[in-house]
């Protein structure tokens, strides 16, 4: 059971946290309005631009959805000219997803905003709270496996 001050605190976490991810995801949220995107077209680009050729069925269990799910923002950011999908080389059951250098450049504005904005807070703060903030995000990760 947790004492009452305990909950208060941890209560005030969770608002933190909701209010800290508002922030972090609003800068790329104005950016994809812009194009007519939404957040789940963004994780796909950051993923498949940190690896490139990934395939389709990796990028479902990378994104934790279904391949249903995954099906359309996938469709609308290739018929966007930002994605390719082509099937693979040696298996052509499996199809692989690269971005074009359009979908790179958006990328990186979505991305580069977010990472200027943890640049921009973390300079705030020494290195081993910033290592502390990583083990408890690191840490949270792990929970949702």
């Amino acid at each position: 059971m947790i004492d009452s001050k305990r909950e208060d605190e941890l209560r005030r976490d969770v608002e933190m946290l909701y209010f800290g991810y508002r922030a972090f995801t609003s800068l790329a949220d104005s950016i994809l309005a812009d194009y007519g995107l939404g957040r789940s077209h963004h994780r796909i680009l950051y993923f498949v631009q940190r690896d490139p050729g990934i395939s389709v069925g990796d990028l479902v269990l990378v994104l934790k959805v279904t391949k249903q799910a995954i099906h359309r923002p996938l469709k609308e950011l290739e018929e966007r000219g930002l994605l390719t999908v082509t099937p693979d080389p040696q298996d052509r059951r499996f199809r692989r997803v690269t971005t074009t250098a359009s979908g790179a450049e958006l990328e990186e504005r979505l991305t580069g905003a977010q990472t200027r904005l943890l640049e921009e807070v973390f300079a705030e703060f020494d290195e081993a709270t910033e290592v502390r903030w990583r083990h408890v995000m690191m840490r949270l990760a792990e929970t949702d496996e």
